[in-house]
Parts: C-alpha cells; sequence; structure tokens
C-alpha cells in the first residue's frame, strides 16, 4: 500500500477538507506519512485567495515536485482554491503534476489512487462530490480542538473577494449533518469547536431554514463533553438581535465573536460592495458590549483599496482608536484578477498600502497591551495546550476570548497541567498580545 504524504495551506476550512481527505484515505487503508521524503504520493492542499498565498502555494508545488527525482514520490497531485482558480495555467507550467482536482472533488482521490499511472488528468470540472457527515476524519489541530465547517461556499459580492468564485455560492451543510459530525468529534475529546464557514452568520439561509445559526448552536450546547464554542468568520449585516440574545445565554457560546468589517468609511464600503454601513456597524458594536458584558471582538481591516484616499484611512485609523477592538488583523489590497475591484481606477500604491497596514498594526498593539495589562490579577478558565512549539520548557493555553493560530497565548508557569484540560488561573502578567498565569485558586472563584 503506498504511503501518503499531504501538505496543507491557506484557512482553517481548507484544513478540514484535508481532514477529511486523509480521513478517507487512511480509511482505506493508506499509511499517512509526516516524512515528504518517504511518500509515494504527495498531494498539496492549495489556496489561492490572494497573491501571496499563490506564491506559497505554487512554491510548494515546485518543492513537493523536486521530490519525484530526489524522493519516493511517483505521483503529484494538487488540489484546492489554485487548482479551481490556474487549472490550465498549472496543467501546462508544472508538468511534474500529474492529477488536479479542484474543491469538490476530494472524494475522487480513492479513485485516482487505484488508477495505474497513465496521462496526466484534469478533474477541476468534473461534478462535485461531498463527504457524508459520517465519513473519518483524521484531525491535524490538537485531539481537544477541531474546526467545525457549517457550509461552503459564499453569496456575498465583495468586490476584494474571489472566494465565490472558487468555491461556488453559499451551500449550507444539513443540519443534522453538522450535528452527527460534532457528536463524533466530541466522543473522540475534542472540548472545544470553532464553527468556520466563508460567512458563518448565514448559515441555513439557502436551505430555508429560520435563525439558522441560532438554531445550530442550541442543537450543539446540548452535545456532552462539548465546552467551548466559537464563532469565526460571522458578516455583520446579519447579526441579529436574536444571535446577540442566544450567545449571551448559552455558557457553551463563548463571549467571542469574529465580525471581519474591512473598512469603516461609507465610501469605502460602497465600493467594496458591502452591506453595511458605518451607524449599522456602531450600533452592531453596541448592541454586542451591551448584551454581552466583556465580549471579545475580533475584526479585519484591508488598507490601500482602490480609491482610499488619506482621508478615508484617517477615518478608519480614528475608529480603530475609539472602538478598541480585542483583536485586529490588517492586510494591504491585494489586487487580484477575477475581483470586480481589480477594474477599479484609482489604484493605492503598495508602499503606501502597507505603511498603513504597519500604523494599523502598532495602534493594535497598544490596545491589546493595555487590555492584557487589565486583565492581571483577574481570574480565567483557560484550555491548556502544551508545550510551546518553540520554547519546548514553556506550557501555553488559550483564553476563551482567544482563538487558536491568531490570538495571543497564555503562558503557564508553576503548574503541573494536562494538554485538553480547563483550568482557572490568575493573570499574572501581560505583553503585547500575549498572558502569563500560574494556577492558584479554585474553580468557584472563577472570573465571569
Amino acid at each position: 500500500m503506498k504511503k501518503i504524504g499531504m501538505v496543507s495551506l491557506g484557512c482553517p476550512k481548507n484544513s478540514v477538507d484535508t481532514e477529511f481527505l486523509l480521513g478517507d484515505l487512511a480509511g482505506q487503508g493508506y499509511e499517512i506519512t509526516p516524512n515528504r521524503e518517504e511518500a509515494h504520493v504527495l498531494i498539496v492542499n492549495t489556496c489561492g485567495f490572494i497573491e501571496s498565498a499563490t506564491r506559497e502555494s505554487i512554491d510548494t508545488i515546485l518543492e513537493m515536485a523536486r521530490l519525484k527525482t530526489d524522493g519516493s514520490c511517483e505521483r503529484l497531485i494538487v488540489t484546492g482554491c489554485l487548482s479551481e482558480r490556474y487549472t490550465e495555467e498549472l496543467l501546462q507550467e508544472i508538468p511534474e503534476i500529474d492529477h488536479l482536482l479542484g474543491v469538490n472533488q476530494y472524494p475522487m482521490m480513492r479513485q485516482i489512487l487505484t488508477e495505474a499511472a497513465g496521462p496526466r488528468r484534469n478533474y477541476v470540472d468534473q461534478p462535485p462530490q461531498y463527504f457524508e457527515a459520517s465519513a473519518p476524519r483524521l484531525l491535524t489541530t490538537p485531539f481537544y480542538s477541531a474546526y467545525l465547517k457549517i457550509s461552503e461556499g459564499c453569496s456575498n459580492k465583495c468586490a476584494f473577494c474571489i472566494i465565490p468564485a472558487m468555491r461556488g455560492p453559499l451551500r449550507s451543510k444539513p443540519l443534522d449533518e453538522v450535528l452527527t459530525e460534532a457528536r463524533g468529534l466530541a466522543a473522540q475529546g475534542v472540548r472545544e469547536f470553532n464553527l468556520i464557514s466563508q460567512d458563518t452568520t448565514m448559515y441555513g439561509v439557502d436551505l430555508r431554514m429560520k435563525d439558522g445559526l441560532s438554531r445550530l448552536l442550541g442543537e450543539l450546547a446540548e452535545i456532552e463533553g462539548v465546552d467551548w464554542m466559537r464563532l469565526l468568520y460571522c458578516y455583520p449585516t446579519f447579526i441579529s438581535d436574536g444571535l446577540i440574545d442566544l450567545i449571551a445565554s448559552l455558557d457553551k457560546v463563548v463571549k467571542y465573536i469574529d465580525v471581519p468589517l474591512q473598512h469603516i468609511h461609507d465610501d469605502m464600503l460602497k465600493k467594496m460592495k458591502r452591506q453595511e454601513t458605518e451607524a449599522e456597524v456602531r450600533r452592531m458594536i453596541s448592541r454586542l458590549r451591551e448584551k454581552i458584558p466583556g465580549v471579545a471582538l475580533r475584526t479585519t481591516f484591508i488598507t490601500g483599496f482602490p480609491g482610499e484616499t488619506g482621508a478615508h484611512y484617517k477615518h478608519l485609523r480614528a475608529f480603530i482608536r475609539e472602538i478598541e477592538f480585542d483583536h485586529v488583523g490588517v492586510f494591504p489590497y491585494s489586487d487580484e484578477v477575477g475581483t470586480t475591484a481589480y477594474n477599479y481606477p484609482d489604484k493605492v500604491a503598495r508602499e503606501i498600502a502597507e505603511t498603513r497596514r504597519d500604523e494599523l498594526m502598532q495602534i493594535q498593539q497598544t490596545i491589546s497591551m493595555k487590555k492584557n495589562q487589565a486583565r492581571v490579577g483577574e481570574v480565567h478558565p483557560v484550555l491548556v495546550e502544551g508545550p510551546d512549539a518553540e520554547e519546548g520548557y514553556l506550557v501555553t493555553g488559550r483564553l476563551p476570548t482567544q482563538a487558536p493560530e491568531i490570538d495571543g497565548q497564555v503562558f503557564i508557569e508553576k503548574s503541573e497541567v494536562e494538554p485538553g484540560e480547563i483550568i482557572p488561573m490568575r493573570i499574572t502578567a501581560a505583553a503585547g498580545y500575549d498572558l502569563v498565569a500560574t494556577v492558584e485558586v479554585p474553580a468557584e472563584n472563577l472570573t465571569a
């Protein structure tokens, strides 16, 4: 039986696809190896969202291609978003690729692997296939945490985004399938679910479900063993009062919400083809903070979008200083072929976009430091992650208000703790984005 090596790039949504693919292949008896040099088949699950992701994907494909001569690789298979976006270019420019699959063809992999090696084949345009909820899934995350992808594709028309062209319109996963998957993961020891999709707040709309996300959260909260549920990728227009009230009422839904805003000036929001206005965003933030005291808000912004003037940027800068988000990501605009914005005039120089990005991140670091310093002396639950990847002698964890991989960490001192435990800890020190904590108080003293 062939050994399979896998490289997964891009966002957590791509990682979930990879986990289902690995689970399917492992269930067929294939050996999954982390050693790329010994793999007989190498699979690269690519990202093609923006230019930097495209470059990383191409570099990785070329690196894996060299193992056809320097390693044991007999077949190189490329799948994912880049395959959808640049199908013909990949086949023409990288002859080492044996097979090309799109984002919806993952279940075809077992068929490909059983066929004798032959002519290169392109599967991107073939009818989509999907894994069932009961399909095996090989987690690439720690055993106690998993991403739960509740829908595929996106029906929004944001001017800067190529995702609908690559992944198609919104397609919600049926409620019973999401619950079946979640129950299975919880039975395996998963305690934390991070709900993801291209637009989490639109869950169920295509299935004609009323208040689909609220209904899903209510059902998930009943699953035994699940302690934390976190909402990522929530479109601001659809964060309703009902959803806010539900988040406030469910203990298992952590008081954290990721709402990518992209900009705040009405001129920019209109050009970006966003559905909300500044006034609506401000009302949403006020409602969240009023009804969910202590809620952590994460957002992302784009600098240098076509037509962004100095006045537009200063307006955004003042907004960030005023609102004081808990977590912020800022990205310089990437001019992507196939998006509406690609044909816009008044492009902003890359250097200006990057300078604006750097300034906003400096402002956010100051805000984060202030917020973290205010936590010193408080007691909060911490999910223990284990030894730090870079400094093995340090043990790390996360607060409910820290999402994995994108937010800060808690460095745990003077404590005997095990990965996967959720333990009340006292915050003893703060850094720009990270905290230091120790176990020293009983759970009944936990800060809400």
